[in-house]
């Protein structure tokens, strides 16, 4: 019984190494063919056209930063929702009052943030 799991573990070690190897072998071969011609334009950052000035390790507002994770949590909370309501039928009350409550709490969090200034861009 112990060789069908080694041979089980075999298999995927194998897989694994195979995995590693086309990797290396179509970044090798990519290294091969790529084009090296490396002027000044290339090399400085892209910033839509525009010259880049300053550090570009300046301090940012944190404003967008937690405007994008206010949006993250939002969209995964959403998600939520389409299961949901494709067992609703089965769930009954308990399952409707339940999202509800999910519901009542997704929008005290807008509301808190709403109040807090936290979905104001500029």
């Amino acid at each position: 019984m112990t060789s069908d799991y080694a041979y089980s573990y075999l298999s995927v070690a194998v897989l694994g190494l195979a995995d590693i190897a086309f990797v290396l072998a179509v970044l090798g071969v990519s290294r091969l063919v790529q084009r090296r011609h490396a002027y000044p334009e290339k090399l400085t950052p892209y910033e839509c056209g525009i010259e880049p000035t300053g550090d570009s390790w300046s301090p940012f507002a944190v404003r967008y930063y937690i405007y994008a994770l206010l949006f993250v949590i939002f969209d995964v909370e959403a998600v939520f929702l389409y299961p949901w309501a494709m067992v609703y039928r089965d769930l009954g009350m308990t399952g409707f009052i339940e999202m509800m409550i999910f519901i009542f709490v997704l929008l005290l969090g807008l509301f808190y943030a709403w109040g807090k200034d936290a979905l104001e861009w500029t």
